[in-house]
């Protein structure tokens, strides 16, 4: 058994060329959530090529499921561009208009289904040019301005595709069915509902997914976490009032920028909740038309999380009163949308155990167990389906050497990690097979 971990690690490490180019291809041609067709287009092509079954498109993601959607003439232009920088003409057409999904399905006979999920998006930052900054001086900043991969997304696809190169090579060995999910829009938490009502997961016994983690100091290590990540829900909020001369009759207007001003300042005042740690965070607000108009629109980009499912909800319905009340109070309207959530995401305890001790078997280094983690993440609507069912969900982190905080323009990471973080998942996929099951 710890041959085959030796094996897998080794032929991981081999791949490690191709996997720097794969993430470094994905990088520069950064796109975000929903608009990823270039980055689909090569994953499905790339995935044919190794023999596995492929959806993409429509077959992947349920149209009315999808959150936080673009406006048609942003995907429009998003596939106008991907054709131009080398999209796969072959898959790019199935990507267009917002369905940016990928699966790729192996099929080995009866057994258990487990499922990888990668993440593809990248996001709104502009990348540094500074000399410091490996993209920029190696000559792979993303050439598409004002997106870019700063939380290791571009990592977690070339991941993906090493995982795949691996089992399928091991096909023989495996029992029952392995689909390696290759998701949109994970950031803003947008992406994953579509996929879940699509029924991708109904059938998963396992479903697991990485995330490159910024404590370690190289490559080889692995972390894992008893806690959970914080539920979250994504609010798009619009006031609508009514527009007058400032000054000729100001009292006829309906000043949608105070309500929205009101509405700032009363959802960053929510009381916190006894039922655990929330966060509270207005992102951007877009109001007015000139200095002498009373303003008629408004619109707040907002998000709360919390500890768990429970405490995000009641903290979502506070904020709901909050701006329906900031609106009444000067006249207007507001109209509130849910463009992503989550779920608190927890790891199941065999599956940690399990992880443990095939990382530590394949050599990899486990440091203590962390347990709190007050990001978000959208593979949560997976693991629920998948444990709603009877199954079992497993996150973990593969840990390396970071530049620059996550989100930010000078993100970077330590590639050397990548060939580890797909060789302990092709092993998790094969223990789980029941082709590596421990003694």
């Amino acid at each position: 058994m710890h041959g085959d971990y030796e094996a897998l690690r080794r032929e991981a490490r081999a791949m490690e060329a191709q996997l720097r180019q794969w993430r470094r291809d994905f990088h520069t041609y950064a796109e975000p959530g929903w608009c990823e067709v270039r980055t689909a287009s090569r994953v499905a092509g790339e995935l044919t090529r190794l023999g596995y079954e492929v959806l993409t498109g429509r077959d992947v993601c349920l149209a009315e499921a999808r959150m936080g959607l673009p406006p048609a003439e942003v995907l429009e232009a998003a596939y106008g561009r991907a054709l131009e920088q080398g999209a796969d003409p072959q898959f790019a057409a199935a990507a267009r208009g917002g369905f940016t999904g990928v699966i790729g399905v192996l099929r080995c006979g009866p057994g258990p289904v487990t499922a990888l999920r990668f993440d593809m998006d990248a996001l709104g930052v502009r990348e540094s040019e500074a000399p410091d900054h490996r993209p920029a001086a190696e000559g792979f900043r993303s050439v598409n301005e004002g997106v870019m991969h700063a939380c290791g997304h571009d990592g977690h696809t070339a991941m993906g595709l090493a995982a795949a190169r691996l089992l399928m090579r091991r096909r023989d060995r495996l029992r029952g069915t392995v689909k390696l999910i290759f998701q949109p829009a994970e950031e803003g938490v947008r992406g994953a509902a579509a996929i879940v009502a699509a029924g991708h997961l109904d059938d998963a016994d396992y479903v697991l997914a990485t995330h490159m983690g910024d404590r370690g100091t190289g490559n080889g290590q692995v972390g894992l976490t008893t806690g959970t990540t914080l539920a979250t829900a994504k609010l798009d909020i619009a006031f609508t009032g009514r527009a007058v001369h400032a000054a000729m009759a100001p009292e006829q207007g309906a000043n949608a920028l105070l309500a929205a001003a009101a509405a700032v300042l009363a959802l960053h005042g929510l009381p916190r909740h006894s039922g655990g740690d929330t966060r509270v965070n207005v992102g951007t607000l877009r109001a007015g038309t000139g200095r002498n108009v009373v303003c008629d629109r408004a619109v707040l980009e907002a998000e709360v999380r919390g500890a768990t499912t429970a405490v995000c909800d009641d903290l979502e319905q506070a904020a709901r009163r909050i701006v329906q009340g900031a609106a009444e109070m000067e006249g207007c309207t507001c109209d509130v949308v849910r463009a992503g959530a989550a779920g608190a995401l927890f790891s199941d305890a065999p599956l940690l155990a399990l992880c443990r001790e095939t990382a530590e078997a394949m050599g990899l280094c486990v440091p203590p167990t962390g347990t709190t983690d007050s990001a978000s993440e959208d593979f949560a609507a997976m693991a629920d389906r998948v444990r709603s069912r009877g199954g079992q969900a497993l996150y973990f982190r593969t840990l390396t050497a970071c530049s620059g905080p996550f989100h930010s323009a000078a993100f970077d990471f330590d590639e050397s990690a990548l060939p580890d973080g797909a060789a302990l998942l092709a092993a998790l996929a094969l223990r789980l097979s029941h082709s590596l099951v421990a003694e």
